[in-house]
C-alpha cells in the first residue's frame, strides 16, 4: 500500500509545474503542513488493511520530511529512505527507531559535508542505517524530469537499494 501526500494541498495542491510548485511553497504554513504529513502517516500505518509496518520515502524537501518523520514517529516508523534530504538535528537523531537509508550525490557538497556527523550520531543511537554517496551525480539525481539532474546510473542503483531496503524491514 502506498500513500503520496501532496505538501501543496493547503494551497491548492502541485500546479504541475515545478516553478508555479516552488512559489506556491512559499505560501504554505509549515507547520501545519508537517502536522498534514505526520496525520497521513499515521492514517495509513493505522488502516485496518495495513500491516501496521510503514516506511517513508522523499526526495529533496521530501528527504527532509523523511528525516523529519522518523524522529517524528519513532517506533511507529519502521524504515526511512532519504534522498538527498536535509539531516535532522544532531538532539533529535536518538528519537529515531527507524532503519535509514540515505542517498546522496557527491556533487551535492552541502549534504554530503553533513552526512558523516549525521552518520555518526545514527551509530551513537544504535539506528540501522547505510549511506550511499553516488559519484558523478548531484542534488535531484533522481527526477528524470530534470534533464540536467538526471543521473540514470545513481537513480538505478539508488532505486534498486531503496526497493530491497523496504523489502528488509517492512515485510
Amino acid at each position: 500500500m502506498t500513500f503520496a501526500p501532496d505538501g501543496l494541498t493547503s494551497v491548492g495542491g502541485y500546479p504541475g509545474d515545478d516553478v508555479k510548485g516552488g512559489e506556491l511553497f512559499g505560501k504554505v504554513d509549515r507547520a501545519k503542513m508537517a502536522e498534514d504529513l505526520y496525520a497521513a502517516a499515521m492514517w495509513v500505518k493505522n488502516r485496518p488493511d495495513s500491516t501496521g509496518k510503514l516506511g517513508v520515502t522523499g526526495f529533496c524537501f521530501g528527504g527532509g520530511i523523511a528525516n523529519s518523520l522518523a524522529v517524528r514517529m519513532g517506533s511507529d516508523l519502521a524504515a526511512a529512505v532519504p534522498y538527498y534530504g536535509g539531516a535532522p538535528p544532531a538532539a533529535d537523531v536518538s528519537k529515531i527507531k527507524a532503519a535509514v537509508l540515505v542517498h546522496h550525490g557527491a556533487t551535492d557538497t552541502r549534504l554530503v559535508d553533513a552526512w558523516p556527523a549525521y552518520e555518526e550520531a545514527l551509530k551513537a543511537a544504535n539506528v540501522p542505517h547505510e549511506g550511499h554517496i553516488y559519484p558523478g551525480a548531484g542534488h535531484g539525481f533522481n527526477n528524470d524530469a530534470t534533464a540536467e539532474r538526471y543521473n540514470k546510473a545513481a537513480a538505478d542503483e539508488s532505486w534498486k537499494l531503496t526497493v530491497a531496503w523496504f523489502n528488509k524491514y517492512l515485510r
